[in-house]
């Protein structure tokens, strides 16, 4: 006899993510890919360079499970030259296969069976599937267009006995916008009293205009109950090497290491050879990222400052809103599909990063992490709609 086995889903809501499907409908049609947040033109030759000598000279074997001690020293290094702040290599960064995985760590490793989650909406669509597979239950406070700063009177009346985490994420994916230090400020108090923890995703931390971006880096109370979460994908234009690490105190590393382990164990060694080799020889490589994007953002926004599109404040990230409600009244997912379709541009609909997103509301999301021939041809075709 044939039993026939259900599979109960841990994630029913969750499907192929849009940016995979953009990106695949975009090379069927053919259509310039501004969707996808990674970049078209090449990483610096000098550490390409670097990973091929690091493979071919051997070191092709496990990594300690913490990251190579070289390049926790660097990233040691790194941090104390940028924010000011001294970390233990050894107690207080852990490497780890793409700031996902970090994020993934941490989350697993605090939250609890009915904890709750604050996330801040619009957010990156990795955050509640890990939080529902930990147990957890994410509530919302909704960042307004359109410059999408935090309502920390809303945020507090969230908090609740129950909160255990706050996910924060600056510069802002998909907004673009950038915490201050008066946001830092507000988010403390409003949980000093509490057992509540921080989880701050600066994967763009690099990549901010005009005034600097704030980290939690920077704040002498947060960090001593936060994990700061960075990339080296968005830091150095290699989004394929999956290489990111997270930055917590002691106690909270020793948890997120428990779950580490057991999740990728340790990161490509050459790579984070590569890496480590590249920070020592060029300690200022990640100094000029914020006026590299700045000229990529400004050609992307003079091509489109005549359209009909409303272009939203842009403060950091490689992410530029736009506001197409003179252009259609169709909802963003399928005015997406249709500008692929029709005008041969793939964009992200900003609804995506929504539980609920606001009532017709008509924003895309473009990256501009391109060659500026590949932002200039897409402008050229969005401005004439």
């Amino acid at each position: 006899m044939t039993i026939a086995s259900v599979l109960i889903s841990k994630l029913p809501s969750v499907g192929t993510t849009i940016f995979t499907k953009m990106s695949a409908l975009a090379a069927e049609k053919g259509a310039i890919n501004l969707s996808q947040g990674f970049p078209d033109f090449p990483p610096d030759s000098r550490l390409l360079e670097r990973a091929s000598q690091a493979i071919l000279t051997g070191n092709n074997q496990y990594s300690p499970m913490t990251g190579l001690p070289m390049l926790r020293e660097a990233i040691a290094r790194l941090i104390e030259g940028h924010y000011g702040r001294k970390v233990n290599s050894n107690d207080d960064i852990t490497v780890t296969s793409g700031a996902s995985e970090a994020i993934f760590d941490a989350i697993a490793a605090l939250v609890h069976d009915g904890d709750e989650v604050i996330l801040f909406d619009p957010a990156y669509d990795l955050y509640e599937p890990a939080v529902t597979l930990a147990g957890g239950v994410c509530r919302r406070v909704i960042l307004k267009a359109p410059d999408f700063r935090p309502d920390w009177q809303a945020f507090s009346e969230l908090l609740t006995d129950k909160t255990r985490l706050v996910i924060i994420n600056t510069p802002h994916n998909p907004t673009g916008s950038c915490w201050l230090e008066e946001d830092l400020e507000s988010l403390w108090q409003a949980i000093a009293q509490r057992d509540i923890y921080v989880l701050s995703d600066e994967v763009y931390e690099f990549i901010h205009f005009g005034k600097s971006a704030v980290s939690v880096h920077q704040h002498p109370e947060l960090i001593k109950r936060s994990l700061v979460v960075s990339s080296f994908g968005k830091s150095f234009h290699l989004t394929g090497w999956k290489v990111g690490y997270i930055v917590a105190p002691k106690a909270l590393t020793v948890e997120l290491r428990k779950v580490h382990q057991f999740v990728s164990f340790c990161t490509a060694t050459p790579l984070q050879q590569a890496l480590a080799e590249h920070l020592m020889a060029e300690p200022e490589a990640s100094a000029g990222l914020s006026g590299f994007y700045q000229q990529k953002r400004d050609v992307l926004r003079n091509a489109l400052a005549d359209s009909r599109f409303t272009l939203l404040p842009c403060t950091g990230t490689y992410f530029q809103l736009l506001d197409y409600s003179e252009i259609s009244d169709l909802d963003d997912v399928a005015f997406c599909e249709w500008l692929i379709d029709q005008v041969g541009v793939a964009a992200i609909p900003v609804s995506v990063f929504y539980q609920q997103p606001p009532t017709n509301q008509r924003l895309i999301r473009l990256c501009f992490a391109k060659e500026e021939s590949t932002l200039l041809d897409a402008a050229q075709r969005l401005a004439r709609l």
